[in-house]
């Protein structure tokens, strides 16, 4: 129901992805030109926006078809994807309405693993944990 998506740069420099996700934010985000024509907006995340539990960018889903090439047909970028489990962990970690209900609808249509899920919340790093560093609240 969201005419957004959420970009994550990866770079080993999280200055330089936090100035870049304001930059793509700022150029295609909510009611940019860029929205208008196209009928979606880009959000820029970075590594302090996005909680992710341990070990997520080893399950990131690779995505290069005709569909991620250039208009020419070369070259052929290559996008990533979050693991689905690993983006309801983020959504959690979120806790807004809108990211409770993806994560119901994803679970009532049985396209994640619910347990997969709470195992990944207890590896979110403790920092980000909302009840201190030995509990991990489970809103699934």
């Amino acid at each position: 129901m969201s005419a957004e998506v959420d970009i994550l740069l990866l770079d080993s420099d999280n200055t330089e992805t936090a100035r870049l996700a304001d930059l793509i934010e700022g150029v295609a985000g909510e009611w940019s030109p860029f929205e208008e024509q196209h009928g979606f907006s880009i959000d820029g995340v970075d590594l302090d926006t996005a909680i992710l539990p341990t070990g997520w960018r080893d399950r990131l889903i690779r995505v290069q078809n005709a569909n991620t090439a250039a208009l020419s047909g070369n070259p052929q970028y290559t996008g990533w994807c979050l693991d689905k489990e690993d983006l309801c962990v983020a959504k959690l970690c979120a806790l807004r309405e809108k990211d409770r209900n993806f994560v119901a609808a994803l679970l009532d249509a049985r396209l994640v693993d619910a347990a997969v899920i709470t195992r990944r919340l207890s590896e979110v790093p403790t920092e980000h944990h909302p009840l201190g560093q030995d509990q991990v609240r489970h809103p699934v």
